[in-house]
């Protein structure tokens, strides 16, 4: 796998990129357009040329700018049709691998650049790695996988519809230049196909699914000890079953839960602030290590005054109201009580008063009854 360099070439994916910072990503063809909001970037001119070049879209007629299926409803725009567009630049470079995933046909909902940033940084995934991911989807993850282990690693794909890997084969032939051969996908359920696979022959385990915590059996099986698993879960509730299931299971150390939040930034001039918009939750990653067959991860032992698994519901009356009572022990202390209610009757006596006011009286922080 070289990377691209040179010219650029017909069938090479390429980035338009305007003044205002508006990106379009294209396939280059022979003959073919790219049709902008500013006029035609004829593909002919770009071909050849060199990453960093400037294009100028060609000048023509609107027509091609009304909307075909609906042009009812560009009749109250005459200038459409007439007014001449064009002249518009646009830098050219081959896009990033970040810019591809967010621009490639997709079916599925694709991981954000940046929780794959974190995928292959706390999942240690490095060249010449045996990574097994579960859940293509239409392969944004499939493809950091595939450009992380290189040609000298290897990359098993579990995904159950066969229609989105099929999405995820086409994406990553496109992005690489044909199929890479360090690739394996496979059509099925985790647990059917993981069940072929050899014990101990993967380094690294990726989980995309709605259920991870249904699959740490076998996830364990394939893995070799101390290899990282790193599932990507979106909600709370499954992110508290899949820990809760890696503790219990003993075969797994103790998980690691991160979330990333993204905000970009303008800077011009004196003008330096956050965007208005930024990318909030998108995923919990959870990160743990395989234990060797017979031993038994270690656990913090939990203190015994601090109950973090006992729902109140489930309680009868007379332990509930124990429970209570060693939460009203623990609240505060009398002394404390006393220096909080002084604290609040000076604060009430500073307050200001109006001077049409009775002197029918109030009452302090403490209850007790004292004229105004």
């Amino acid at each position: 796998m070289m990377p691209n360099r040179g010219p650029l070439r017909a069938g090479e994916k390429v980035q338009f990129t305007d003044r205002k910072g508006k990106r379009i990503t294209d396939q280059l063809i022979v003959g073919g357009t790219t049709q902008t909001e500013h006029g035609l970037i004829v593909h002919d001119q770009v071909i050849g040329a060199s990453e960093g070049t400037v294009v100028t879209t060609v000048r023509a007629k609107r027509e091609s700018q009304v909307n075909q299926e609906h042009p009812e409803r560009d009749s109250g725009k005459p200038w459409k049709s007439v007014r001449a567009i064009g002249g518009w630049q646009y830098a050219v470079m081959r896009p990033r691998l970040a810019d591809y995933v967010l621009s490639m046909p997709r079916g599925a909902q694709i991981m954000y650049p940046k929780d794959i940033a974190q995928v292959i940084q706390l999942g240690d995934i490095r060249r010449g790695m045996r990574v097994l991911e579960s859940g293509a989807g239409s392969g944004a993850m499939s493809l950091n996988l595939l450009d992380a282990v290189g040609p000298d690693g290897a990359l098993t794909t579990i995904e159950m519809r066969p229609e989105f890997a099929k999405v995820a084969v086409g994406n990553a032939t496109v992005y690489f230049g044909e199929q890479p051969a360090w690739w394996d996908m496979r059509v099925g359920d985790f647990d059917t196909v993981a069940a072929t696979l050899p014990e101990h022959s993967y380094d690294r385990i990726m989980l995309d699914m709605l259920d991870p915590w249904n699959r740490l059996e076998q996830a364990h099986r394939v893995i070799t000890p101390g290899g990282v698993l790193v599932a990507y879960i979106t909600t709370t509730t499954q992110m508290s079953r899949m820990v809760e299931a890696l503790r219990e299971s003993g075969m797994w150390t103790e998980p690691d839960i991160q979330e990333t939040l993204e905000r970009s930034w303008k800077a011009q001039g004196l003008a330096v602030r956050p965007d208005h918009q930024m990318i909030g939750h998108t995923g919990f990653l959870v990160v743990s290590r395989a234990m060797a067959d017979g031993y038994e991860a270690l656990r913090k032992r939990d203190r015994a005054t601090k109950d973090t698994t006992t729902d109140i519901d489930d309680l009868s009356v007379s332990q509930r109201a124990e429970q209570l009572e060693d939460l009203e022990l623990r609240d505060i202390s009398d002394r404390k009580l006393r220096k909080v209610l002084r604290d609040l009757d000076t604060q009430v006596a500073n307050l200001p008063h109006t001077d049409d006011a009775d002197n029918t009286g109030t009452t302090d922080a403490a209850g007790n009854s004292r004229e105004v």
